[in-house]
C-alpha cells in the first residue's frame, strides 16, 4: 500500500467496504412524474444524503433468530459480569458521562492499566448494562466508576438507572465487590461532586471493599487533568503494591485499526454530517430532536465593541415538520473547526498529499466502539469529527513524544510535560492546542519527521460535542422559528494577555456564519466550510438539533414568576415574556413578573433593552424590569452610575420579591453558577428571616422550592 506520506503511518489494513442499500419499489403510472422528480433530486443530492446508507438501517432487517443462530453473536449482554467474562477482562470502569468528559478519562484508564500491567480493562458505559448485575462480579475482578456530576448535583443521563439502584441496594448486598470512584464536578456548585460521593457511600454501605479514598476533579479551577492523573498515579501505586503486579515499559499500543481504502466511492463516506449518538439498541436520545441543517432566517449583532460581540440568531425550521420545541428548551449547535487549525494540523502530520483518501477505523478490541463515523477521510476527521481545537493536557503532551526521533523537539514536549507546575507555566504562557504544540516542536527538530497514526489522534482528541443554547423564543409566538443569544466567546491567554485570544469554537463558528451574509470578515481572520459537508449548508444554515429542557413556565399562566438573569442569560426570559405577553393579548390572566435583568453597562451590553420596554408597555403593569450594571460609566447617566449586581437589586426591592413569594411565585435564574448562588442565597435568606427561620429551615426551604419546581435554574460554570 502507497505511503500516507511524510510524518505519517497507516496501521495494518483490514476494513470493509461500506455497501450502498438499495431498496426497489413500484409505482403506478400516476405517479411516474413524482418518481422522475424523486430520481431527479436523489442524482443531485447524491453527495449527500440519498446515497448514503444509515449505518444502523441494518437493525430493521436483521432476524433476532439468524442472530440466536449465530451463537448471539449480534446481541451484547446486559449483564456485566458475563461481559467481563466474554471478553476475558479483569476490570471494569464504568463511566457516567453528560458531555464526555468521563467516558474519555475511562477509555483512556482502560488502555493505560493496559500498557502498565498488562490489565485487560473494559471501559463500560454504565446504561449499557443491568446495574443489578454488577452484584455478580466476583471479588477476582475490580470495578472502577468514573461520574461526572452536572447541575443541581443531578447523575448524568446514561447513569439514572445505576443511580436509581445503588440507592436501593441494602446493606451486605454487595460482599464480593471490590471498586474504587473518581467523581468529576465543579466546585462553583452548590452540589460539588454529589453523584460520586453518593455513589461511594452507597457501595460501601452495601458491603463493597473501597480500595481507594474517593478521588475528585475540579473543573472550577480547571485540574480535571491533573486531579485525574493524580488519582490515577494512585491507582497505579496500590495496584504494584497490594496485588504485586509489576510495571510494563509505557509502549504505545492502538485501540483502532485506520487504513486506506480507495475501493470507496464518496457517496460511501461520511462526509461531515453529524451521527446522532445510539444506545446499543440503536436508538437515539428521546429528548433530543433529529439532528438536521437549520437555516440562519435573519441575523444580527446585538452589540459589538473592540473584544465582545453578541449575536441574535433566528432560524427557520419549517423544512423539518417533525421537528418542534417548546419554550425554554434548548438549541445544540454541532460547530466545526476552523480552516486554519485544519490545515495548520494536516501540515505537520504530513498528510496534504493523502488527506481526501478514504479510511476506514475498527476496533482492535471487542470491549471499544469506535466514536466517530466511518468510512471518512482525514480531513473531514480533523474538520468536522475531532475536537481539535481543545486544550492539550500534559498526559498527552508526553504521549506525544514516544512518536518524535530523539532530539530537541522530543527533549522539548518531556521538558514541559515533565510536572505538573512546568506544564501549568507553559500552557499560562501560550495558546496551545495538539496541532500548535506540534508545531513549536516540530520547529526546533533536527531529525526525522515523526510518524504519529490516526489511531493516536482517535484516542486522544474528544469527539466533537454540540454546544447547548437557551432559546430566546417563545414556541407561542415563532413556533417554527426558534432563536438563539450567543456570546462570541474568546479567552485571554492568562500570563500574556497581549497575545491573540483564544477563540471560543462554536460561537465564533456562529459569528462567521453571521458574517457570510454581509461578506464581512471575522475579526479573528477565522474561516470556515461555511457551504457544509456535500454543501448541505450552503453558507446559511448550521447543524443543530432541540433539547428538551425542564426549564419552564408554570402550567398556569397566572402564576406570578420572578426572573434573574445576567449577560446571554436573559435569553430564555425573553421568550417568557413574549409568551406571556401574547397570551394577555389573547385575553388570558397573566401573573405579575419581576424581571432581574444585569450586565455591564447600559451604553454596551444592555441587550434587548427596547424589547424588554416594550414588553413592560405591553403588559400593562403586570412585568417589572430591574436593570444592574456592574461596571457602569459616567457617561451612561444617573441611573447607570451606581455599580450593582443582580443580586444587590434583589436586595434592594427585597418587599416586592418577598410579596411575590407570597403569592406563591416562581422562581427563575439563569447565567453563570457564582452568580445564581449569591441570589439563592439573598433570596432565601430574605424570606426566612422575614418568617423567622433558623438555618435549618431555612436550606430545607430551599430544597423544597426545587424539588417542587418553583426554583429553577439554568446555569453554567
Amino acid at each position: 500500500m502507497e505511503s500516507l506520506g511524510a510524518g505519517f503511518q497507516w496501521l495494518p489494513p483490514g476494513s470493509s467496504n461500506v455497501l450502498d442499500m438499495v431498496k426497489p419499489a413500484t409505482y403506478g403510472d400516476a405517479a411516474a412524474l413524482a418518481v422522475m422528480a424523486a430520481a431527479s433530486a436523489a442524482y443531485t443530492l447524491r453527495k449527500y444524503t440519498w446515497d448514503r446508507p444509515d449505518p444502523y438501517d441494518y437493525i430493521w432487517y436483521e432476524r433476532p433468530q439468524a442472530n440466536d443462530a449465530k451463537g448471539g453473536a449480534a446481541r451484547t449482554t446486559r449483564n456485566i459480569a458475563e461481559r467481563l467474562d466474554e471478553l476475558n477482562r479483569q476490570v471494569v470502569i464504568f463511566w457516567g458521562s453528560q458531555s464526555g468528559t468521563s467516558e474519555g478519562i475511562a477509555n483512556r484508564l482502560a488502555r493505560e492499566l493496559h500498557q502498565h500491567f498488562r490489565l485487560e480493562a473494559l471501559a463500560a458505559d454504565l446504561s449499557d448494562f443491568d446495574p443489578e448485575t454488577i452484584a455478580q462480579i466476583p471479588k477476582t475482578k475490580l470495578a472502577l466508576f468514573v461520574l461526572s456530576t452536572y447541575g443541581e448535583g443531578d447523575p448524568s443521563d446514561n447513569t439514572t438507572s445505576f443511580w436509581d439502584w445503588a440507592n436501593k441496594i441494602g446493606e451486605s448486598s454487595l460482599p464480593s465487590l471490590q471498586y474504587a470512584v473518581f467523581g468529576l464536578g465543579n466546585s462553583d456548585y452548590k452540589y460539588y461532586n454529589r453523584v460520586a460521593e453518593v455513589i461511594d457511600k452507597a457501595l460501601k454501605k452495601a458491603g463493597a471493599e473501597q480500595l481507594l479514598p474517593l478521588g475528585r476533579a475540579d473543573d472550577a479551577h480547571g485540574t480535571t487533568e491533573e486531579d485525574f492523573l493524580a488519582w490515577r498515579d494512585d491507582l497505579m501505586e496500590f495496584l504494584g503494591k497490594h496485588l504485586g503486579l509489576e510495571s510494563q515499559d509505557l509502549k504505545y499500543e492502538p485501540v483502532y485499526n485506520v487504513v486506506e481504502d480507495e475501493s470507496l466511492e464518496p457517496q460511501d463516506l461520511h462526509i461531515g454530517e453529524p451521527v446522532e449518538p445510539r444506545d446499543n439498541n440503536g436508538k437515539t436520545a428521546a429528548a433530543n430532536s433529529p439532528i438536521r441543517p437549520m437555516k440562519i432566517k435573519a441575523s444580527r449583532e446585538l452589540f459589538s465593541n473592540s473584544n465582545r460581540n453578541c449575536l441574535h440568531l433566528d432560524l427557520d425550521i419549517t423544512e423539518h415538520p417533525q421537528i418542534s420545541y417548546k419554550t425554554g428548551d434548548h438549541l445544540a449547535v454541532w460547530p466545526m473547526n476552523p480552516e486554519e487549525e485544519v490545515e495548520r494540523l494536516i501540515r505537520v502530520l504530513g498528510l496534504s498529499a493523502r488527506r481526501n483518501v478514504p479510511i476506514s477505523i475498527t476496533s482492535l478490541d471487542a470491549g471499544s466502539k469506535v466514536r466517530v463515523p466511518t468510512p471518512t477521510t482525514v480531513e473531514t476527521l480533523l474538520r468536522n469529527y475531532l475536537e481539535i481545537c481543545a486544550p492539550i493536557s500534559r498526559n498527552t503532551t508526553r504521549s506525544l513524544a514516544e512518536f518524535i526521533p530523539e532530539g530537541a523537539a522530543k527533549s522539548f514536549l518531556l521538558q514541559v510535560s515533565k510536572d505538573r507546575e512546568t506544564f501549568a507555566k507553559f500552557i499560562a504562557m501560550t495558546h496551545v492546542n495538539f496541532g500548535r504544540l506540534l508545531q513549536v516542536a516540530l520547529s526546533q527538530a533536527d531529525g526525522a519527521s515523526p510518524s504519529i497514526p490516526v489511531s493516536f489522534l482517535l484516542e486522544v482528541l474528544p469527539r466533537m460535542q454540540p454546544r447547548f443554547y437557551s432559546i430566546s423564543s417563545s414556541s407561542v409566538v415563532s413556533p417554527r422559528a426558534p432563536s438563539v443569544t450567543v456570546l462570541v466567546s474568546n479567552s485571554e491567554v492568562p500570563e500574556d494577555p497581549s497575545a491573540a485570544p483564544i477563540p471560543g469554537l462554536a460561537s465564533n463558528y456562529l459569528l462567521a456564519l453571521t458574517n457570510s451574509s454581509t461578506a464581512a470578515q471575522h475579526p479573528a481572520g477565522l474561516t470556515y466550510q461555511l457551504s457544509g459537508p456535500g454543501d448541505a449548508l450552503q453558507n446559511t444554515s448550521l447543524f443543530a438539533h432541540i433539547v428538551r429542557s425542564k426549564f419552564k413556565l408554570p402550567m398556569q399562566a397566572s402564576c406570578p414568576i420572578i426572573m434573574v438573569a445576567a449577560g446571554t442569560g436573559l435569553a430564555p426570559f425573553r421568550g417568557f415574556l413574549a409568551e406571556r405577553a401574547r397570551l394577555q393579548a389573547m385575553g388570558k390572566p397573566v401573573g405579575n413578573m419581576m424581571l432581574f435583568y444585569g450586565c455591564r453597562r447600559a451604553g454596551e451590553d444592555n441587550i434587548y433593552e427596547d424589547e424588554l420596554d416594550e414588553f413592560e408597555q405591553s403588559l400593562n403593569g403586570k412585568l417589572r424590569v430591574v436593570r444592574a450594571f456592574s461596571r457602569p460609566a459616567a457617561e451612561d447617566g444617573a441611573a447607570g452610575t451606581t455599580r450593582a449586581y443582580v443580586q444587590d437589586k434583589v436586595r434592594e426591592l427585597g418587599g416586592e420579591v418577598k410579596r411575590l413569594l407570597a403569592e406563591d411565585a416562581s422562581v427563575y435564574v439563569c447565567g453563570r453558577v457564582s452568580m445564581a448562588r449569591e441570589v439563592e442565597k439573598t433570596v432565601s435568606g430574605m424570606w426566612c428571616a422575614e418568617k423567622g427561620m433558623d438555618e435549618a429551615a431555612t436550606k430545607d426551604w430551599s430544597n423544597r422550592m426545587k424539588r417542587n419546581r418553583k426554583w429553577q435554574e439554568d446555569v453554567w460554570g
